[in-house]
């Protein structure tokens, strides 16, 4: 055990070292050659500060050439920032409006996903730095100069210095997922009709690997473009068919009908053709068609006999079906239509508008949708006080703001230390700042500590400085980020004293200087961490998956309500929600703000106490809470589309009470996940997914009871998830 913990240190030494040789290669090379070379102090400045801003702070996730291509991409808006950056400066005003504006822009700019919000810190810096003295847009030239040079070398540097092997890319696993789901289909579809363990083993792995906790953050598809919400959408469908496959109960009588197992074949040779698609393949058109036709002649004959009134071709009768296969058509019919989900999202996510698949308007709404648009409903999404990337943009750009107000005010010397310490030591939980605030200050009274008996050794002879400052940055980038904030904070104040020396004749009172700017800059941190929403996603996501079971369980009785009463709901209540109407968009908006919060729950640690809480559950799948909303979306839009024609009285009567069962389980752990003033907080329900004994099934009961139940059992099983936990233990039951 003891040897697990010293390998895992090995490795992260050698990964930050790796970049510190990067960073430090880079950043020297640019300082030295504008400082020594070309004797031009300001573009030596900002040449190191480019590469320690986009290398150092920023945390842009994938390898070494991903870096380089994000870092390109990124080098215009850098140019933008410098130049703003210097032409506000000048007024203390207009500074500090640029800053509350810059800041909150940059920082919500996380909403594009890992890479925007891995480099949002560095390109704060590179605002932050052209803000303070010396006020002079005349050198705006040498600035952009230094800023060129240093982010074309770091680019070099990323991308040919000790390259990396990239992780198998989201779009490999999803094929590794799809080619499993297809061999469980076929299996299911040849005797005996059944999956071995080891199969629905080996599902569960591959669904797991699919979740964004087990994915490397530069391959989550969390875009907001065309084909990341594609990939995104096809990862949700390929978990839901690898879960409905392995839920799928046996033949009634050992053998299944002819119908059945031509769907379940037809499902098996469209995932290898969507898996073929997600490498190289053509688009997986004729399976899908294959599949359509199938999955309508199950549904005509599992119908069964028409009404007299109306009667049906000979093809469309069937015999009168026992429950028991009823219920496995319409299992067989869900695992269809997560298939025809799937193949789709996958084409568009390989062609995107040049897709070849068919594709349904209200599920792919985005399909025919420009990137600008898209980019506006993902902003729109998260513009609101819920959104935990609006709290971490207005707190982190109001704590800037102060920051910059408060050395402009009172001419704070080397304020740009101060804003540095705010942009660094602001976190998003109350906890987690103060605790950070304490090891930096510790680490800083350190390292001033050593700055001082430094400049006073070493006097103003600038080879001194010179000398050492390469194989200080190379140890500060190296342990800094293994050994924790108070290491990186003191290690950083030696640095930036190594590197002012070179630039102006230096004092022991640049290590006093450095010691109050972190203070002040720790001060607002703490005074705005405190005020803009001190609990962070932790509490948040609670809320939110409190909320989206909440507006789940609106849709859930609409649906069987409509679905009872062939498009009324029972008891002359208000008109079901149709796809596409207000309930299934606030479904939807919840749904976004649950994931965002999800995906910032899983980068904060366990609180350290100190801030009163609400006790949470201990154990919660919080992936399955997202599952089951997606699911009630899917499930309703495909019961409601067409329009249902009612299913008689003792089966409406049926219907409506399974949807109230399954809505108020909802609303009975949306309770418990996120208690409301007038319920007490308890223990966690455990929800018993059995739904079959809970209500006399009605005899001669048609399809659409049966496709009915099927998806409201579905939701029971993801209400069980929840209840009894999987992500928080790092692991998900095999039922999925």
């Amino acid at each position: 055990m003891g040897g697990v913990p010293a390998r895992r240190i090995r490795a992260d030494y050698a990964v930050s070292g790796r970049r510190a040789v990067r960073v430090t290669l880079v950043a020297a090379a640019g300082f030295y050659l504008f400082r020594y070379g070309l004797g031009r102090p300001v573009a030596a400045t900002y040449a190191l500060f480019a590469a320690v801003a986009l290398g150092g702070l920023a945390k842009i996730p994938g390898t070494g050439r991903q870096r380089a291509a994000t870092v390109l991409r990124l080098l215009p808006v850098c140019w933008l920032l410098v130049a703003v950056g210097t032409y506000l400066s000048v007024r203390t005003w207009s500074a500090v409006v640029g800053m509350l504006a810059v800041g909150f822009a940059l920082a919500f700019a996380a909403v594009g996903g890992p890479r925007p919000a891995g480099a949002a810190p560095g390109l704060q810096l590179l605002y932050i730095l052209p803000s303070f003295p010396p006020y002079d847009p005349g050198t705006l030239g040498e600035r952009l100069t230094g800023t060129s040079t240093g982010l074309i070398l770091f680019v070099v540097a990323e991308a040919l210095v000790f390259p990396e092997p990239g992780p198998p890319s989201y779009r490999q696993r999803a094929a590794d997922a799809v080619r499993i789901a297809a061999h469980d289909a076929a299996l299911l579809a040849a005797p005996p009709y059944a999956l071995t363990e080891p199969d629905i083993r080996a599902a569960w792995e591959a669904s797991r690997s699919l979740r964004s906790l087990t994915v490397p953050e530069a391959e989550r598809p969390a875009g907001a473009g065309l084909r990341d919400r594609a990939l995104a959408h096809t990862g949700l469908a390929t978990r839901t068919l690898l879960s409905r496959l392995a839920q799928l109960p046996g033949p009634p009588g050992g053998r299944p009908g002819p119908e059945v197992s031509a769907v379940l074949r037809a499902v098996a040779r469209l995932a290898t053709a969507t898996a073929d698609c997600l490498g190289t393949g053509p688009s997986p058109v004729a399976p899908y068609e294959d599949l359509v036709r199938a999955r309508a002649h199950l549904s005509a004959v599992s119908a069964g006999p028409a009404p007299a009134a109306d009667p049906a071709p000979a093809t469309a009768r069937a015999p009168d079906f026992p429950p028991a296969v009823l219920r496995r058509h319409a299992a067989v019919l869900e695992i269809a239509d997560a298939a025809l989900a799937m193949a789709p999202a996958a084409d568009l996510a390989v062609r995107g508008r040049h897709a070849a698949v068919e594709t349904a308007h209200g599920r792919f709404w985005y399909a025919g949708t420009w990137a600008p648009i898209l980019w506006w409903h993902r902003l729109r999404g998260h513009a609101g006080r819920r959104s935990v990337c609006f709290q971490n943009a207005v707190r982190i750009a109001l704590a800037l703001t102060a920051a910059r107000l408060v050395a402009g005010v009172d001419t704070l010397p080397h304020g740009f230390w101060a804003m540095l310490a705010t942009l660094t030591l602001t976190r998003t939980t109350m906890d987690e700042t103060w605790h950070t605030i304490r090891l930096a200050l510790t680490g800083t009274l350190a390292g001033a500590l050593v700055t001082a008996g430094v400049l006073t050794l070493a006097g103003t002879d600038t080879t001194v400085y010179a000398v050492v400052l390469p194989a200080w940055m190379l140890l500060a980038f190296t342990v800094g980020p293994v050994k924790g904030v108070g290491w990186a904070q003191g290690l950083f104040t030696v640095l930036v004293a190594l590197v002012f020396a070179q630039l102006a004749p230096p004092t022991w009172r640049l290590a006093e200087v450095r010691v109050l700017d972190v203070l002040v800059g720790s001060a607002i941190g703490a005074v705005f961490g405190l005020l803009a929403w001190p609990r962070g996603a932790h509490d948040e996501l609670r809320y939110a998956a409190a909320e989206l079971l909440r507006r789940a369980a609106e849709i859930v009785v609409a649906t069987g309500a409509s679905v009872a009463g062939g498009g009324a709901v029972a008891g002359g209540g208000a008109v079901a929600v149709p796809s596409g109407a207000s309930g299934h968009r606030s479904l939807q908006s919840a749904v976004v703000l649950a994931e965002s919060a999800y995906a910032q729950f899983q980068s904060e640690p366990t609180p350290f106490g100190g801030a009163a809480r609400r006790p949470a559950p201990r154990s919660v799948d919080w992936q399955a809470t997202l599952m089951a909303g997606h699911h009630t979306l899917w499930g309703s839009e495909r019961l409601l589309a067409p329009p249902p024609t009612g299913l008689g009285s003792v089966a409406a009567e049926s219907v409506s009470g399974l949807g109230d069962r399954v809505a108020a389980r909802m609303l009975l752990v949306s309770a418990a996940l996120d208690p409301g003033a007038d319920t007490p907080t308890g223990r966690f329900p455990l929800i018993d997914p059995a739904l079959g004994g809970s209500v006399t099934e009605p005899p001669g009961a048609p399809r659409l009871y049966y496709a009915t139940v099927s998806w409201l059992d579905s939701l029971m099983t993801d209400l069980t998830r929840i209840a009894h936990g999987g992500p928080e233990a790092g692991r998900d039951p095999p039922a999925r």
